[in-house]
């Protein structure tokens, strides 16, 4: 048998990767952690953390450095759909649910990043950054490492468990079969970050219009995230120049073209996607996958870096049982019961996700949703705390519930209210 390098190798540096490597290092494993990139580096990425997501930092000893890299701190979402109507959600509502923190966070990934990963070399991580994986090591059915290239030779490393953390398009699910992508719907985003953006306060901002929505939210020092999200037809009109395309798309919209009219772009425009990712299952034997890499539908509700944490956190303990193995069929059984730790903590957020990303397509069903949702404030801080990880899924999931967005108040005018006529996106 060849030696091994490591107990685990974990492939990813971002949010998932960092957190997985610092959990497993600090139940004693041997961890190594490879990324492609040298950090820091920019990443096309909503910078949004849930309420939850500081418990998972604070877990990891982190939350203080979060916050005081000047990270934003945001009390709800504001939604404006495609006909002009709009809701608030607040973190801190009368529903009884409350979360780690009344607040979310965003900061930028290039500051965000470094943090989490300066924590798990503190754990005892072996970090190496500029270290691209080409491929995965097999010793029969099973993984057995990962071919890399570092300083432009080709070596290869062998641990008993590797753990794919890199994202949408991560090497280890495609070279292993497990990525598949949904054909509807397929969406990409185009993320820049901009100083002077007028109108920006302590919410997150989502803006629907009928091919696509911006998300804008407050990072820290006076910096506004700004995430594009558009369908795979819109997106083919970028035509090799995303950044004339962002700022066209955003000058069509009027009222959000006055509020950038002062703002200047700090970022070069980015683009990622498509979205509605999952992986076919989030292991193979010798293999798990964690964060964007295991399952990403669309950014609209954010779920992406605390899904990231709170799966590195769950992770933990089956890791911990397949590197410690003497068997394959025992690492196997450890992985399986990963597969149905990670479906019984976010079946009912994917439900969730699916359900508003699907009413995101369709603008007559949005704008009726909306309107239900400005008169009743109580079901949107409802949404908004299951957008922020502290409200179960299964509240919004009641049919009870989704018939109340459907149906218009009691004693509200539905005939004088024009929330189901889609207005054209210029004049939104």
């Amino acid at each position: 048998m060849a030696p091994r390098d490591a107990d685990v190798i974990v492939v990813g540096g971002g949010p998932a990767g960092s957190a997985t490597a610092f959990f497993l290092a600090r139940a004693g494993l041997q961890v190594r952690l490879v990324d492609r990139a040298r950090f820091p580096r920019e990443k096309p990425c909503a910078e949004y953390l849930s309420p939850q997501a500081s418990r998972v930092l604070s877990e990891m000893g982190v939350l203080e450095r979060v916050e005081a890299a000047g990270a934003a701190q945001l009390s709800g979402m504001r939604v404006t759909a495609p006909n002009g109507t709009s809701f608030l959600g607040e973190f801190a509502a009368g529903h009884g649910y409350q979360g780690f923190r009344d607040r979310g966070l965003a900061l930028r990934r290039t500051l965000l990043d470094p943090i989490l990963l300066d924590r798990a070399r503190e754990a005892g991580a072996d970090v190496r950054e500029g270290v691209a994986v080409r491929d995965v090591l097999r010793s029969g059915a099973e993984v057995a490492g990962v071919v890399v290239t570092e300083h432009e030779s080709t070596r290869e490393w062998r641990a008993p468990l590797v753990i794919g953390a890199d994202g949408l398009r991560s090497v280890v699910s495609r070279r292993l079969g497990l990525a598949r992508t949904g054909r509807w719907p397929r969406r990409y985003a185009l993320v820049a970050h901009f100083a002077g953006v007028d109108g920006m306060g302590a919410h997150g901002e989502m803006h629907v219009f009928s091919d696509g929505y911006a998300g804008l939210a407050d990072v820290g020092g006076g910096i506004t995230n700004v995430a594009l999200v558009v369908p795979q037809p819109v997106a083919a009109g970028m035509a090799g120049d995303p950044s004339a395309f962002f700022h066209d798309w955003i000058a069509r919209r009027l009222g959000l073209a006055r509020r950038f009219a002062g703002a200047t772009r700090l970022t070069t425009v980015r683009a990622t996607g498509p979205f509605n990712s999952r992986s076919r299952r989030a292991w193979h034997p010798g293999a798990a996958l964690v964060g964007d890499a295991a399952e990403f539908f669309d950014p609209f509700t954010g779920e992406g870096i605390y899904a990231a944490l709170r799966g590195a956190e769950l992770l933990t303990t089956y890791a911990f049982e397949a590197c410690r193995a003497t068997s394959g069929r025992a690492r196997v059984v450890a992985l399986e019961a990963w597969e149905r730790a990670r479906r019984d903590e976010f079946r009912g957020k994917w439900r969730v996700e699916r359900l508003i990303g699907t009413a995101v397509g369709l603008p007559v069903l949005f704008n009726r949703v909306a309107r239900s949702l400005s008169q009743r404030r109580e079901l949107a801080d409802l949404l908004v705390g299951v957008a922020g990880d502290f409200v179960p899924p299964a509240r919004v999931l009641r049919p009870g519930f989704l018939l109340r967005l459907l149906l218009p108040p009691p004693g509200s005018n539905a005939a004088a209210t024009p929330s189901d006529v889609p207005v054209p996106s210029a004049t939104a």
